[in-house]
């Protein structure tokens, strides 16, 4: 019996998009499982303005029958003023009827964030995702100490779920003890939904 697992973010710059493909690297280590990675389109400031059907670049953009179909989500954002960014909120303000159905309760979920100072709200951005996952019956997974780099790190890590610290805005490239916090993140994730979906 296969797992899907959703990896889905918002990344404007570049570091959430890294954390997602190692995330979903993490995921793939675990045997049946299948993961699908959706990034999200920029959310519009003007009114009515609509982004193109298909990116120009990157991955596909998630839509809803993506979220209702997964067995277990990883969501990501940056952190604007210690939140997620306004198209992670706007996707999802729209699951409301999977909210009504249940479609999402009793399954897994993670969040992952970059922020650009050591002090710029990685912990408030993933509780603020973890909130409406809660609403949805999810149940939270972040990492254990067990994963020795929440103790080295210099940089991203959180026993909430994996950050990033972008020392400068356009500074993507992630530390060793960061990727390996994503690949842990990812891995179990993808275990916690095998579990779930056989009980």
């Amino acid at each position: 019996m296969s797992t899907n697992i959703l990896v889905v973010f918002y990344s404007r710059h570049g570091s959430v998009a890294a954390m997602a493909k190692h995330i979903a690297r993490g995921a793939q280590r675990v045997a049946d499982t299948d993961v699908t990675i959706r990034q999200l389109a920029p959310a519009s400031f003007e009114h009515e303005q609509t982004a193109q059907a298909i990116p120009e670049d990157g991955y596909p953009y998630c839509d809803i029958d993506d979220l209702a179909a997964c067995d277990g989500l990883a969501i990501g954002s940056p952190s604007y003023f210690g939140g997620m960014a306004a198209p992670v909120k706007l996707f999802l303000d729209q699951s409301s009827t999977i909210w009504m159905s249940g479609q999402l309760a009793d399954k897994p979920a993670c969040g992952f964030a970059s922020a650009s100072t050591m002090h710029g709200g990685h912990e408030m951005t993933l509780q603020s995702l973890m909130i409406p996952l809660l609403h949805h019956g999810m149940i939270w997974a972040g990492l254990p100490y067990k994963n020795k780099e929440l103790i080295s790190t210099q940089a991203g890590g959180t026993p909430y779920g994996v950050t990033h610290l972008a020392s400068q805005t356009r500074d993507t490239e992630l530390t060793q003890d960061e990727i390996a916090l994503c690949e842990a993140q990812g891995e179990r994730l993808a275990t916690l939904a095998h579990s779930l979906k056989k009980a």
